[in-house]
Parts: structure tokens; C-alpha cells; sequence
């Protein structure tokens, strides 16, 4: 006799499990853990767009909800940890930080070959290429990326003892760790000569501050495309992928979002490209400098110079990139756009090794 929770649920014979995702086997665990979820046949499909962990849309009979679990082989495990993921999004859901509700975490490997965890679908747009951001117009393309910077100052005045995140990381030495942790997954991902990235390694090694604002909740990847967002009216609906928060400087937060808007959104290399397209200034947005000027006007974060961040985010980026651009040429990415990931690791290096010389 069958268990009728696990009928409700059973996978449809088409379409097939999506790579990465064993239906039947997720069936029968949310059977188990989470029977009210059953409402109709097990439909999965993958959700374009992450270049990191996995995200699938999951619909439930008539419910939709998103399940995360790690990438396809070649992963650094820290970064790649649904625990975390999962304790965080928890931690701040009572919080005016927008973030989905999270259903659900499996650690056990075997369900579905990966550690995973579920979260509510969040009504909202994904703004990550031009065709997406030019109908906008000028002002709400400048609402939008305001909103984005009110929400990241919202998210760095968030007291971690508060909401349970007290020893959700180290805050001391958090950058000096960064620049080792990201050596480290670069002596993972060689596959090619990378002029200049061990003398940027080098410099950030030998120069990194000690972080006058250490201690704060930092997301560690944000950007416009990691945000769920609706334009009428303007404002961010929930942040997104959180494989990478810790507690430590926000100002290391503020490198990279820079990274992203004005090295990699205001280069020739961007047009086109699934990592940087739709960003920066050359999408229509304001500059960076106008973004930074709008946190500080809504953070108690003493943002000063922030040359040796960029030059941090320009790394840690250059690593990502070229990690991603290693697990593809093993056939371990899943989606479309990876092939030119790869270009974006000399430009990177190129400011990342500018920025870390300035004073």
C-alpha cells in the first residue's frame, strides 16, 4: 500500500527530473517533513540567471515555492552552505530586511544528492540585463538603485545579537580571512595562466585594514540582480542567494557592489555579459559615488575610502569568475551564458591591481 501524502506528491512521468534535482526522492521527503505542502503532482524547473548555487521553482499543485542547493561538482564547501543560508533568511525575516520565508532545510546529502532548503516564491522581477532595465526610464532605473542601497544600509544596522546571529561569524581579521579564503579557491580553479591576480593576491595580503566597522551582518555577494524587485511601485521585494553572509565589514560589501557598477558596469566587456549586463552607469543608472553617497545618508557605517575593498571585491570576483568559468569547462554548469564568464577575470585583475595601489 502507498502512502497517499507521497501519491499527492509523486513526480510527474513528464517532464523529467531537471538535472541536479531527483524528484521522487524529494517527493517522499517532503512527504515526511512537510505533508502540507502536498497539493498536486511535483513539478520542477531550474531558474535561469544564478551563476553559484542552484535554484529551482518547485510547483506544489497550485503552490509555487524555491528550492537552493549547491552547485554541480568543484565547490567551495564554506561557500556553498545551505545551513547558513537557510539560519540567515530565518534570523531576518522579523527584521525590515525583506527576505523570503524559509520553509524548510535538509542537510542529509542522500535526498537529493546535495543538502538543500526551501523558501516561499517571492512575487517580483529579477533586474539583470538591459532589456530588462531600459524600459525603466531614467527615474525609476535612479528609484530602483536607491531602494537597493536603503535596503543594504537596512541590512548593515541589523544588531546580530538580536536576532540570534551573535556567532554567525569571526568579525575579527574578517578581511585578512576574505583575501586567504579567496586564495585559496583560486589555487582550486587554475586552469590557465592569469597574469597579475598573485601580485593582486600579494597586495591585498600585505595591505588589508583591520575594519573599523567589523561586527556587522554582511551579505557578501550584493548587487541589483541578487534582489527580487517591482518597479510600480519601486521597492525591493526580498535579497536573494546568501551562500556567502557572515558577520564582518560592511564595507566589504560596499567594494563589491562597486565592482559590479562602476569596473564591470561601465566596461565595453559588460555589454552582453550575464555577469555585469544591465548594471552600472552604462545601463543608465546613476554612479557609483551617487549610490555610496545614498548609504551613508541612511547608515551608521563610518564609509571611508574604499580603494582596497574594490580592489578586494575585484578579486574575490576574479576568483568567482574564473571558478565558475573552471566548472564549466568540466560540463558542470546548468543554464545558459557560462562560456563567457571567463572574459571578465583580466579586467577584473586589471582595476583590482589599480585600486589596491592608490592611497
Amino acid at each position: 500500500m502507498t502512502d497517499p501524502a507521497v501519491d499527492a506528491l509523486r513526480p510527474e512521468a513528464t517532464p523529467a527530473s531537471p538535472a541536479g534535482l531527483d524528484l521522487a526522492r524529494l517527493a517522499g521527503h517532503l512527504a515526511a517533513h512537510r505533508p502540507d505542502l502536498a497539493g498536486g503532482p511535483l513539478r520542477a524547473q531550474l531558474i535561469a540567471g544564478g551563476k553559484s548555487n542552484l535554484t529551482y521553482l518547485l510547483h506544489l499543485g497550485d503552490r509555487q515555492v524555491v528550492l537552493r542547493r549547491p552547485p554541480l561538482g568543484h565547490v567551495l564547501a564554506t561557500a556553498h552552505d545551505m545551513g547558513r543560508e537557510f539560519r540567515v533568511i530565518s534570523a531576518l525575516a522579523p527584521t525590515d530586511v525583506p527576505v523570503p520565508d524559509a520553509l524548510l532545510l535538509c542537510t542529509d546529502p542522500e535526498v537529493i544528492g546535495a543538502p538543500f532548503y526551501l523558501m516561499e516564491k517571492v512575487a517580483g522581477e529579477v533586474y539583470r540585463s538591459r532589456r530588462q532595465t531600459d524600459p525603466l526610464g531614467d527615474e525609476r532605473r535612479r528609484a530602483l538603485a536607491m531602494a537597493m542601497m536603503d535596503t543594504l544600509a537596512a541590512l548593515h544596522t541589523v544588531e546580530p545579537a538580536t536576532v540570534g546571529l551573535a556567532d554567525f561569524g569571526r568579525p575579527e581579521g574578517y578581511l585578512a580571512r576574505q583575501v586567504r579564503r579567496w586564495a585559496g579557491q583560486l589555487d582550486r580553479s587554475r586552469s590557465r595562466d592569469l597574469p597579475g591576480i598573485d601580485e593582486l593576491r600579494d597586495l591585498l595580503a600585505a595591505t588589508a585594514p583591520e575594519g573599523a566597522n567589523a561586527g556587522r551582518i554582511v551579505h557578501g555577494d550584493y548587487r541589483l540582480d541578487n534582489l527580487l524587485a517591482s518597479v510600480d511601485p519601486v521597492e525591493v521585494r526580498a535579497v536573494l542567494d546568501w551562500e556567502m553572509a557572515t558577520l564582518g565589514d560592511p564595507l566589504a560589501d560596499l567594494g563589491l557592489l562597486l565592482t559590479y557598477w562602476d569596473v564591470l558596469g561601465d566596461s565595453e566587456a559588460a555589454t552582453g555579459n550575464p555577469v555585469a549586463d544591465g548594471l552600472g552607469p552604462r545601463a543608465g543608472f546613476p554612479t557609483g559615488a551617487e549610490l555610496i553617497e545614498r548609504y551613508a545618508g541612511r547608515s551608521d557605517v563610518d564609509v571611508g575610502p574604499l580603494h582596497w575593498h574594490v580592489a578586494l571585491g575585484c578579486f574575490k570576483l576574479a576568483v568567482i569568475c574564473e571558478g565558475i568559468h573552471y566548472r564549466h569547462t568540466l560540463g558542470q554548469t546548468l543554464g545558459e551564458g557560462f562560456d563567457r564568464i571567463g572574459e571578465m577575470v583580466a579586467p577584473l585583475v586589471a582595476h583590482g591591481l589599480t585600486a589596491a595601489r592608490e592611497r
